[in-house]
């Protein structure tokens, strides 16, 4: 589309340094290929959001990106985000913040994480299309959580610091947690995260196959 949406897309980050990246795939793979495949998620999500004609694209960071995988790569992509850092102390409260900290463009905020490279410019645009007429979008996840969380104003996403995070439920409790804050949601297409080792194939189906998660899966072996 050739509509430039109003709104700003946050993308939830963590620098992904061998050690501390995806510690479910590097129990398998090793924290290097680990981190490999991580930085390879995060510059795939940051090309597709960049690709979208959006308002405001903002990264909400955590972690010292100057010992991550693909620095240099990451820090030159980043050049055309706003960058700020997480703060707060659980997950929740950390996305709670961000969405605050984003909304100071003072515009709907549409919010990703880094665990589904496979987001296309399509899907965002699906997402910006329900937020123009509704109060919040949620994409679940296939693994019971969620992607993607869009609200037209930040006190929408307060809800949050009440739901735990990384649980079998929180995609469902999120859900819940809107409605009872009187929100009118619709649901945008499910995707799936990756996590396992497990979980590679089937979103590397569906990525990009020049992608870069699709390489850097590929080169690893899995």
């Amino acid at each position: 589309s050739h509509l430039m949406w109003a709104c700003t897309v946050l993308v939830v980050a963590k620098a992904p340094v061998p050690g501390l990246a995806k510690t479910r795939l590097a129990a398998d793979l090793g924290a290097e290929v680990a981190a490999d495949i991580a930085a390879a998620a995060l510059l795939d999500t940051l090309d597709t959001v960049a690709a979208v004609p959006v308002s405001r694209r903002v990264v909400a960071m955590t972690g010292d990106l100057a010992r991550a995988c693909g620095y240099r790569e990451i820090e030159r992509r980043l050049a055309d985000f706003t960058v700020i850092g997480q703060r707060g102390h659980g997950f929740a409260e950390r996305l709670a913040h961000a969405h605050r900290d984003a909304a100071a463009f003072g515009l709907p905020v549409l919010q990703i994480g880094m665990d589904t490279p496979q987001v296309s410019p399509e899907l965002i645009d699906e997402c910006c299309r329900g937020l123009r007429d509704t109060d919040a979008v949620l994409g679940l996840a296939a693994d019971g959580g969620w992607w993607v969380l869009g609200v037209r104003k930040p006190s929408m996403a307060e809800c949050l610091r009440t739901v735990p995070m990384s649980q079998p439920d929180t995609g469902a409790r999120t859900l819940l947690a809107l409605f009872d804050a009187g929100l009118g949601v619709r649901l945008v297409t499910e995707l799936a995260d990756v996590d396992t080792v497990a979980d590679i194939d089937g979103v590397r189906c569906v990525c990009a196959p020049g992608g870069r998660f699709a390489q850097a899966t590929r080169l690893a072996g899995v």
